[in-house]
């Protein structure tokens, strides 16, 4: 579970930079507008503040279907390195044009972050604290937001406050999440169970939860997705186990379960010559005192 927290935290960066750069700018504007003679220039004016919400709202309208496609970890990398190019190029703008296209860049960055770090949290946290880590993105949004407004603050005690330098620091945080996003965070293992990549979804899930029993969060996730890939789907009815447990086939395909019945075992059994026949089927065992799901194993 430790490993789900840290991931959470780690991801969080990038609701960190949102809040980061929907704040400098605020304290920024006076000093672009003085440089940049924007006064008599309203809608210029506009343009610049908005231009990271408009990047954002492109974004955000196929960041979903990419994602299922190529999975959330490269879309975070390309979030990190969308806020790591903007910063550069906002402190760089020789123009305010250049000033413009620094602004759509990170608004690419903050769409992809916002949209998809809760989605990933979601997937990778345990279900016992996965709405508790899912309040870290606003936590860490209004905290980026803070951090920010305090060093504008500082930098307009100097005698000749650098806007660029306000607007262009994002680049040094986007950096960390770069990091954490390319060498720390997995890939979701739901999302890898949906393109029936079992081995390596069942070592993330591992990794995340410390422990080496995830048989059970495993099948969960083929049921719920319901899709196979490239795996061997068999179904399963669960019941009681009967007699000792050391008597029971320790075969691949007996899976122990811990059901809602305190003392009690329940074992899945393949169902003789029912390969593919009932899948996600609802059965009766045992009168109606034990209502059965079938769950399907992953190999």
């Amino acid at each position: 579970m430790r490993g789900a927290v840290l991931v959470a935290i780690a991801a969080a960066i990038g609701n960190l930079l949102q809040g980061w750069d929907n704040a400098t700018i605020a304290g920024a504007m006076l000093y672009i507008k003085r440089e940049f003679h924007l006064e008599a220039s309203p809608s210029i004016e506009g343009l610049v503040v908005a231009m990271s919400l408009i990047g954002a709202t492109i974004i955000t309208t196929f960041s979903g279907p990419v994602s299922d496609m190529v999975g959330r970890r490269p879309m975070l990398i390309a979030s990190s390195l969308l806020y790591f190019v903007g910063g550069l190029v906002m402190f760089w703008s020789p123009n305010v044009y250049v000033l413009l296209l620094g602004r759509l860049v990170d608004g690419f960055g903050v769409g992809l972050a916002v949209t998809l770090v809760p989605v990933y949290i979601s997937e990778t946290a345990p279900p016992e604290i996965r709405g508790l880590l899912n309040t870290l993105p606003q936590f860490t949004g209004s905290g980026g937001m803070c951090l920010s407004y305090c060093m504008v603050f500082a930098m307009t005690l100097v005698p000749a406050p650098n806007w660029r330098l306000m607007l262009g620091v994002l680049f040094v945080p986007s950096l960390l999440f770069q990091i954490v996003t390319i060498f720390y965070m997995p890939e979701s293992p739901r999302w890898l169970v949906s393109k029936g990549r079992m081995k390596e979804a069942r070592a993330v899930l591992e990794m995340l939860r410390g422990r080496e029993d995830v048989n059970g969060e495993m099948a969960l996730l083929v049921e719920g997705l319901g899709i196979g890939g490239d795996t061997a789907i068999e179904e399963y009815v669960v019941g009681p186990s009967e007699g000792d447990a050391g008597e029971q086939d320790q075969s691949r395909d007996t899976v122990t379960l811990y059901g809602p019945e305190q003392g009690l075992s329940w074992v899945a059994q393949p169902v003789a010559g029912g390969r593919g026949s009932m899948l996600g089927s609802r059965v009766n065992l045992i009168g109606d005192k034990f209502p059965i799901n079938s769950i399907y194993p992953y190999y």
